[in-house]
């Protein structure tokens, strides 16, 4: 009995209502994992770990001296949704690109948002992922945010909420479909046994979004996925895509403006590219437009999108949405767009710009997470709870310095999942990063990454930061 001595203890617990009491959806794969011989889940945790290295399953840690390269950490347990809660979170997780999406637009077109003050013009002015030279700009078809990564997370009630939105380059995908090839292989039985929705046709849905922003005058569109390099964090799953679509992944130095046109070089010479899946930041991708020192973009690039003759997955510009101050107005956005309550909740959120909440945050900096506005991967944050005063009193100045920057929320109590470190299960905080195309309609893939503290006690889930990830088993109706 494997699971004979694991406690979920006070967390909500993604597998077990209460010590020795699975969750009725759950029950099957705890029985399974319950009746495996002494030391056989070790073994197919370890055959798991070789299967990733087969695959090549890696992401790259820049600060790290003892080498780039590193598998993602990877847990045999998996996160279970049931049917019913899936559908409810499909529906929240529409809702809110619906409404990012017609924000963006009219961000960067009749600004109807801050002419009704909704949201302050400064808060808009002031973001990095503003960008002025994209004013006027009209993507095809209207879509700026054609593919989103939104980080959920649960409380201690179980409650769901939205952690943050990421609209730039969202990463992670390809390590939901080698999560789930892997498990497959491990646990057989139990996917012929609890009917799990199939996540390896998010390449196809990917490439049919893709797809949707050409127009109908061109009969053979040319894909590509655009690429910063092989030493990028992500380029594994770069390179992944581009071989599951079966488009070309180049580099911005395999491209070139001529004509008017983006054109690829090729052995038989130059050929025109229809579509960019891009995976390189706003600011990179064209040296005339933004950083005139980046070497990674194509000149010109922006100007040719400008005149509509190649279009960009995401739009440019779509970093406004992943602002964490800006996010906090997403809850009035929907009501202002679409007349609708939110589905899914914002965390409750302080803005540090507003004199009151700023000298709430800095009084309760010991209870609260405080993060950056535009950082990401777990780092320009402060998790009170976990800080030492000397930590808290060099981020009070940060704050001070530079308020606007900064946002502050409540440290939430995080679901947990069992977790197997060593040879005991350990209840580890999780989130979810499911994944929504936005073509012809919204899609959301069923499932997502979840994203697992590996570390005892942990709340920071990011892989650069030690975290691991797990499978996400959604179950059919």
């Amino acid at each position: 009995m494997r699971f004979q001595s694991y406690d979920p203890g006070e967390f909500y617990d993604e597998l077990f209502v209460a010590k020795g009491q699975p969750r009725p959806y759950a029950a099957a794969l705890i029985d399974r994992i319950n009746s495996l011989s002494p030391g056989d889940l070790e073994i197919r945790q370890e055959a798991a770990k070789t299967a990733m290295m087969k695959l090549g399953a890696t992401f790259n840690v820049y600060s790290d001296s003892e080498g780039t390269e590193r598998i993602l950490p990877f847990d045999l347990i998996p996160r279970i949704v049931s049917a019913s809660e899936w559908a409810w979170l499909e529906q929240g997780l529409k809702q809110r690109i619906h409404t990012l999406n017609l924000f963006i637009d009219d961000i960067y077109g009749e600004q109807k948002i801050i002419k009704d003050k909704i949201i302050p013009e400064e808060l808009i002015y002031s973001s990095k992922g503003f960008l002025k030279p994209c004013m006027g700009l009209k993507p095809p078809k209207g879509i700026w945010c054609h593919i989103t990564g939104t980080d959920l997370v649960r409380d201690k009630e179980g409650k769901w909420y939205v952690l943050e939105d990421n609209l730039r380059c969202p990463s992670g995908v390809s390590y939901v479909l080698e999560n789930r090839r892997v498990m497959k292989t491990t646990f057989p039985q139990i996917f012929a046994k609890l009917g799990i929705q199939p996540v390896d046709e998010y390449p196809s849905h990917l490439l049919d979004a893709l797809l949707n922003l050409v127009g109908d005058h061109i009969s053979n569109p040319t894909v590509v996925v655009l690429t910063p390099g092989m030493y990028n964090s992500a380029y594994f799953e770069h390179s992944f895509l581009a071989q599951q679509m079966g488009v070309e992944l180049v580099e911005g130095r395999d491209l070139v403006v001529s004509d008017g046109y983006v054109q690829m070089r090729t052995t038989k010479g130059l050929k025109r590219v229809d579509v960019i899946y891009r995976r390189i930041d706003d600011t990179f991708i064209d040296p005339l437009a933004f950083n005139p020192e980046s070497m990674l973009g194509v000149p010109g690039l922006t100007e040719v999108y400008r005149n509509g003759r190649v279009a960009l997955a995401n739009a440019l510009g779509t970093g406004i949405a992943d602002d964490k101050v800006i996010y906090a107005y997403v809850p009035q956005m929907i009501q202002y767009y679409l007349g609708e309550e939110q589905i899914l909740s914002n965390v409750p959120t302080y803005l540090c710009w507003e004199p009151k909440q700023l000298e709430y945050v800095l009084a309760n900096l010991d209870q609260l997470v405080v993060k950056a506005a535009n950082e990401a991967g777990g780092y320009g944050m402060l998790v009170g709870t976990q800080s030492t005063e000397a930590e808290r009193l060099e981020f009070a100045e940060k704050i001070k310095a530079n308020p606007r920057n900064y946002i502050a929320q409540p440290t939430l109590s995080l679901s947990r999942v069992p977790t197997l470190l060593g040879d005991t299960f350990e209840g580890c905080h999780v989130d979810l990063r499911p994944y929504i195309l936005y073509g012809e309609d919204i899609y959301v893939h069923p499932g997502g990454l979840t994203r697992v503290a590996m570390k005892k006690g942990s709340l920071v889930v990011n892989s650069s930061q030690g975290g691991g990830s797990k499978d996400t088993w959604v179950l059919c109706e």
